[in-house]
């Protein structure tokens, strides 16, 4: 391990377009050499000068191959606040791509089953993506995304076109509806719970608040999937993003290094420990 592992790469904010009311994507571009490529699910630490530095999954293409990384960001505190507002021009520090990812490739040939909670929808993304890529390699691919409301969906105009797409199965649902919603409400176990899936060929990737997954991986196991079929992302608070600091550390899991993607197998005895 080297010092060059702290060091951010310079940055260019090249677009920004803002997704909800607080959230936010933007395209950034190397100044110099670009980030190795990265994997559905990994994330980079992204670093506001004078501000500070987060992680972030990246939510980007995977096929991608110009360098750039896009990230998506929700306004939670000073630096996240910092990075969401960063306008076009501005500089940022990246390092990575760091962590495990949904290890895509190892579910070809089987069916796909994409849960996602709120902001979880962005590091879930690249799978869509992946697997509209590929589409010929998997079976059936299911996206379920939950709201809170309608307006707090990402990616709306992407998720409009995704819902019209004969390859891919969409299903949306919002906590609280608005005028216009026509669609369900509530939980995204429910519409996951009415799916008829053939549990020995389905992998699930669930990605959002812990309880949105734990709950989701249950209602997965009674279907008959297996815990190792099932993979979650986790989120800790990371500080290196190097497996240094032991900030991110879960049970015997440092999250920045052995996460944040891991089969629920591994993250169901930690997830039902409350001090963890």
């Amino acid at each position: 391990m080297t010092g060059d592992l702290m060091l951010p790469a310079r940055h260019r904010v090249s677009h920004r377009w803002p997704e909800t009311a607080d959230c936010a994507t933007i395209r950034l571009e190397p100044l110099r050499d670009p980030l190795p490529a990265f994997a559905p699910g990994q994330f980079t630490m992204l670093y506001a000068p004078g501000v500070g530095e987060v992680a972030i999954s990246i939510s980007g293409d995977p096929s991608t191959v110009d360098g750039t990384v896009v990230q998506t960001i929700r306004n939670v505190g000073a630096v996240s606040r910092a990075l969401s507002q960063a306008r076009p021009g501005s500089v940022l520090g990246v390092r990575g791509p760091y962590g495990t990812g949904w290890d895509l490739d190892s579910a070809a040939g089987r069916d796909l089953v994409i849960v996602a909670g709120g902001v979880g929808l962005a590091p879930l993304r690249p799978i869509v993506l992946g697997a509209l890529a590929r589409r010929a390699a998997y079976g059936r691919v299911v996206l379920i995304a939950g709201a809170r409301t309608p307006a707090d969906f990402l990616f709306g105009d992407q998720l409009t076109g995704w819902a019209g797409n004969p390859d891919l199965e969409v299903h949306l649902t919002v906590d609280r509806p608005a005028a216009g919603w026509s669609g369900p409400v509530g939980f995204v176990t429910e519409p996951l719970a009415s799916l008829d899936l053939d549990p020995a060929r389905t992998t699930a990737f669930l990605c959002g608040p812990e309880p949105m997954m734990r709950f989701s991986a249950r209602v997965l196991q009674r279907a008959g999937v297996a815990a190792t079929d099932i993979r979650v992302s986790l989120e800790r608070n990371m500080k290196c993003g190097v497996a240094l600091c032991g900030h991110c550390q879960l049970g015997e899991l440092l999250v920045c290094r052995d996460g944040p993607v891991v089969d629920y197998s591994v993250a169901e005895p930690l997830l039902t420990v409350p001090e963890l």
